[in-house]
């Protein structure tokens, strides 16, 4: 008889899977114990194997397909056997839960007309005329897209007010985008009936700001329009193109003024101001066209410099007499190119994702950073490795030294769970391991009871699963305290993210060759830092620096490790 295969919980927090790889296909003779495919949950990828014999008669999931636990992935059965009841049987459930939750929902009933109930239908009332808008003599001005990120502007300053004359190059206002103060010319002549922000409010783009138009217009229908937003976009888009286009100077008209006076004093618009600086003109030989003498866009493009200007331009930049030359620099070019990659994000760097975000927004971390003198335990080190059966590294001697110190100091070894601290009085150790993936942190149990070379035959076994994708979830739960270590690496000095429910977790840098202090005397040291992040929910400072005070001593004397 034909049976279902459902995704397995193959972790505590596993809620989803992916099919990273099937090793049979439909069709194919499966025996129990045969692996079927390879899933990728949360911590690591796994081999799935069959529970049963049979022939694999569907794949429910295709490779790199993500299901959630408990959802039907393949069929397994005798060759040939109907198995699409099967199938019905085990979405039966969810559709069931799908129609229960409907149900609860009282249904509308059809309303039926009653001699006592109220009509049925009751008769909309007339549509009011739509206004011609076209036929009302005045035009909305709205914010215009300024730059290419502008969603709003916020308006400096208005140079008009309600009931005065306007001319159609006119600056309206002064307008401050996410770039710049940019001026708002009307393009309309007539008289401002309308503001609709004051100086100091934002509007969005193509929000209306303003209504110029035949003096004694009603402008309700205008106002009362919001049709018009989005056909105004592409004209308020295309006019700021246009006002970009004609204020890039021409190789012509680029030619520096020959007066040298300062005009940050001169009265001018911020973009006739901004246009005059990109073309090297000097607003004292700009003769201004708008009210009392006010220089605005059209006075600095339709200037034109006199030929005394410009002879003495090229005097200046003209070399002294007499002076060699300069050889102009020429720059080579460069053009590049723009690509990149992406990736899909994999089930483990989901877990890291939230699990990590979890510990560092919801724990209040603090940080304890020590220098560990690391000269007698380089010498322990060489002379152990004389007789041990394994190599031992700096990172055995790490955790065995950490093992022993949470033996003294309990607070370290605790989680925070919420309504209540819970104290540990066993020693598992997680020991973070980078691989292609991610990050996977196996735990070296009861580390406080096994000697350094146990410890070091621990590390190395899991080390080589975790690389090879065989760490078991088993191997990975349970931990009280975690290190990670840099040291490898040469890094100096670092902070980590506490693996919670852990209180706290270790930094492990190099060991670098420092000139320290001994005795009055400057001498060549070796120095290890490291730096204990914790949850100052459960462990105050003190009581950190007390941790990494007995650390110190146990790594600066390694003997004390072996009584």
């Amino acid at each position: 008889m034909a049976e279902v295969v459902k995704m397995p919980k193959m972790s505590d927090t596993m809620t989803e899977g992916v099919i990273a790889k099937w090793h049979k296909k439909v069709g194919d003779k499966v025996k129990s114990g045969d692996v079927l495919a390879e899933i990728e949950t949360d911590k690591a990828t796994m081999d799935f194997e069959s529970y049963q014999d049979g022939t694999l008669l569907y794949i429910g999931v295709q490779e790199g397909g993500a299901v959630p636990v408990d959802s039907v992935i393949a069929v397994l059965g005798k060759e040939g056997e109907d198995y699409k009841a099967l199938l019905e049987s085990a979405s039966a459930p969810a559709e069931k839960a799908a129609v229960d939750s409907s149900s609860s929902t009282p249904k509308a009933e059809p309303a039926t007309a009653t001699k006592d109930s109220a009509p049925a239908a009751t008769p909309a009332p007339a549509a009011t005329p739509k206004v011609d808008l076209s036929s009302i003599p005045a035009t909305v001005i709205r914010m215009p897209l300024l730059s290419d990120t502008m969603t709003e502007g916020t308006i400096e300053k208005w140079n008009f007010k309600v009931g005065d004359k306007v001319k159609a190059d006119d600056s309206l206002a002064d307008v401050a985008t996410d770039k710049a103060t940019m001026e708002v010319v009307g393009y309309e002549a007539g008289t401002l009936l309308y503001i609709g922000v004051k100086e100091g409010e934002a509007a969005p783009v193509n929000g209306i700001i303003a209504i110029v138009g035949k003096e004694g217009t009603d402008i309700t229908p205008l106002l009362n329009d919001n049709g018009g937003a989005a056909e105004a976009a592409p004209a308020a888009e295309e006019k700021v193109a246009e006002n970009s286009s004609s204020s890039t100077p021409a190789a012509a008209t680029a030619t520096a003024t020959s007066s040298q006076e300062d005009d940050s004093r001169v009265k001018a618009s911020p973009l006739a101001r901004k246009m005059a600086k990109d073309k090297g003109i000097n607003l004292n030989d700009v003769k201004g066209s708008a009210d009392g003498g006010r220089i605005v866009k059209k006075d600095v493009e339709g200037f034109t410099p006199s030929t005394q200007q410009v002879q003495e331009a090229k005097a200046e930049a003209a070399p002294a007499a007499g002076a060699p030359a300069k050889p102009a620099i020429t720059l080579p070019t460069y053009t590049g190119e723009e690509k990149f990659s992406e990736r899909p994000v994999t089930q483990m760097r989901k877990a890291i994702s939230r699990r990590l975000s979890e510990s560092l927004f919801t724990a209040p971390h603090f940080y304890v950073t020590m220098s560990i003198d690391m000269d007698s335990a380089i010498a322990a080190r060489a002379k152990m490795n004389e007789y041990a059966p394994v190599k031992i590294s700096f990172n055995d001697l790490v955790v065995k030294a950490c093992a022993v110190a949470l033996k003294s100091h309990p607070a370290i070894n605790s989680s925070f769970l919420g309504d209540k601290i819970r104290t540990n009085e066993h020693v598992h150790i997680g020991v973070a391991v980078a691989v292609d993936e991610g990050l996977l942190v196996p735990v070296i149990k009861f580390a406080d009871g096994k000697s350094l070379s146990h410890i070091s035959t621990e590390v190395k076994e899991f080390a080589g699963k975790a690389k090879s994708k065989k760490l078991q979830p088993a191997e990975m739960e349970g931990s009280t305290f975690t290190i990670s270590n840099l040291g490898m690496f040469g890094v100096d000095e670092f902070t980590a993210i506490i693996n919670t429910p852990n209180a706290c977790i270790l930094a492990v840098s190099g060991i670098q060759a420092v000139p320290v202090v001994k005795n009055g005397a400057v001498v060549p040291g070796n120095i290890m830092k490291v730096t204990l992040s914790c949850d100052h929910r459960v462990v105050d400072g003190a009581l950190g620096a007390a941790f990494l005070q007995t650390l110190k001593s146990l790594l600066e004397e390694p003997v004390r490790l072996l009584v």
